[in-house]
């Protein structure tokens, strides 16, 4: 009979437990129905990521470009009634650069106009440059000495040609039913290993031999990153943003099919070749502090603790910076004003950042974090860690949302998919126990905080758009990004007015920032 009533007590324990669970994380419909009706009837997603894109064009950190963008988003933000509006500062950002003219021609043996960037934070070219190409083998700093002395105003190809595949599979696709599937099939990561310092290498070395040489403009083909068909892709050095790194050379990058072109004329044919090229370019080392964008829409009983959502606002500068990552800032404003404009009276502040420099190592988020909640070397951390709740972030070009990653953190799952229930119709169906660290939430995950990156149906961002030319407004998918700014308004809405904040994993031990050249 004892046996039997434990039994019933437990059962009993169980359900209420359950009841109470459900209870705490069924979406709230109501507020559902009034978000989607905004978001999908009175969306200002696409005039957002067009003026971003379109007329202020792209975004490098340190440039007047940037500046614009932070004070056009920071007065969108006033004029729907968000508060604490700020350009927060933080110290170490480094020499600002924009580029402002790149004309590139092949004038012999015939005429060509050539498809051509400039490499980020390099040089002007002192006027137009006129010429003969050079072609120069280096594979070490003893190949130097047979072109000593040879280089000097000269126009230097120095990177061997490149193949060019002809590609049978679609530029663009969606994630279907199994592909989405295969994403909650959980595998074991290796054991990462720690990041270490950057080290000089070949790479300076060449870069000096260069400078000592005094070479014209340097000119190198787009990388295998993305498909060819005269589409480029950026590059450029971080370190050249500081102002103890010496100017980098003025540098070109052109369309791997022209590039090819003129190795085959000089190197293959030995005929006479004739190319014209001239950049310019800007730097800016009046304010040598980043800026984030800060606001928020003020919490009520629990307004001390925080929901942040974010992407960053800074781009790449060959194309307008329209998928990566207007699109994310976007997002993530009309989430926000959706939210105002619904007049919500969220239990946590909501505070939504535009991050700066995360095209140059998440320098904006990691100076951030150091700021606000710890230290990732040695995880001495600050009270407002212990205040965030969830951070999530868009960052993954224009694609609709399909589903959410859970950063491994295996609490979220039930939370996140009674959340994401009332957008199954809307094509999110889809919660995995994995990780990604590609963009700025990995610097909150790195000291322990709860953050998030959205499953994003990939289109063509890593084919054609990914940091190249084509990153324009023309390859936005208006309902994607309505779609997306619908789902990323009711998660935050969602977080923000359950009883406790959201489930943490354990603190990860101290580790490093990846540093790169």
């Amino acid at each position: 009979m004892r046996l039997r009533r434990f039994l019933i007590a437990v059962l009993v324990i169980a359900i209420t437990f359950s009841v109470y669970v459900y209870a705490e994380d069924k979406a709230d419909l109501e507020t559902v129905a009034k978000i989607r009706h905004e978001g999908i009837k009175h969306s200002q997603v696409l005039k957002i990521a067009g003026f971003l894109s379109d007329v202020i064009g792209p975004r490098p950190t340190g440039s007047p470009e940037i500046d614009r963008a932070n004070k056009w988003t920071a007065k969108k933000f006033k004029e729907w009634g968000l508060t604490n509006v700020n350009l927060e500062p933080y110290e170490n950002f480094g020499i600002g650069w924009a580029p402002r003219y790149v004309s590139a021609h092949l004038m012999k043996p015939h005429y060509a106009p050539l498809i051509a960037i400039s490499v980020e934070w390099g040089s002007s070219t002192k006027g137009k440059i006129s010429g003969q190409p050079v072609y120069v083998d280096l594979k070490s700093k003893e190949d130097f000495e047979k072109y000593r002395g040879k280089l000097k105003g000269k126009i230097v190809l120095y990177v061997p040609p490149r193949k060019i595949p002809t590609w049978f599979s679609p530029d663009a696709r969606r994630y279907d039913k199994e592909s989405l599937g295969k994403m909650d099939d959980y595998q074991i990561p290796d054991e990462q290993g720690p990041y270490t310092d950057y080290v000089r290498g070949f790479l300076d070395e060449r870069e000096d031999f260069f400078r000592s040489e005094e070479v014209g403009v340097l000119v190198m083909p787009s990388s295998t990153r993305g498909r060819d068909y005269g589409t480029v892709h950026a590059s450029g050095i971080r370190s050249a943003r500081f102002p103890d790194h010496p100017r980098p050379l003025p540098e070109i990058i052109l369309a791997a099919e022209h590039y090819n072109r003129i190795y085959r004329i000089i190197e293959e044919y030995k005929e006479p070749c004739k190319v014209e090229v001239e950049v310019r370019n800007e730097f800016y080392d009046d304010d040598l502090k980043g800026y984030n964008v800060i606001a928020e829409i003020e919490g009520t009983d629990n307004k001390d603790e925080l929901v942040m959502v974010g992407g960053h606002i800074d781009s790449w500068s060959p194309g307008t910076g329209a998928a990566d990552n207007a699109a994310g800032c976007a997002v993530c404003m009309e989430a926000v004003r959706i939210l105002k404009k619904l007049e919500v009276k969220p239990r946590r502040t909501i505070r939504v950042v535009l991050w700066s420099a995360e095209e140059k190592g998440w320098i904006g988020s990691k100076n951030y974090v150091a700021n606000h909640f710890g230290d990732v070397e040695t995880m001495k951390l600050k009270p407002e860690h212990a205040k965030l709740s969830a951070y999530f972030n868009f960052d993954n070009g224009g694609g609709k949302i399909r589903g959410i990653k859970m950063q491994q953190n295996i609490q979220i799952r039930p939370i996140f998919e009674a959340w994401m229930k009332p957008f199954n119709d809307l094509g999110m169906t889809q919660v995995v126990n994995r990780s990604s660290m590609g963009s700025d939430h990995g610097a909150l995950d790195l000291v322990g905080l709860p953050s998030f990156q959205f499953i994003q149906d990939p289109l063509d961002y890593g084919t054609k758009i990914h940091h190249t030319n084509m990153d324009v407004y023309d390859h936005l998918i208006p309902e994607d990004l309505i779609q997306a700014a619908v789902i990323m308004a009711s998660f935050v809405y969602h977080t923000a007015m359950r009883e406790k904040m959201l489930p943490r994993k354990p603190l990860p031990a101290p580790s490093k920032y990846p540093v790169r050249r």
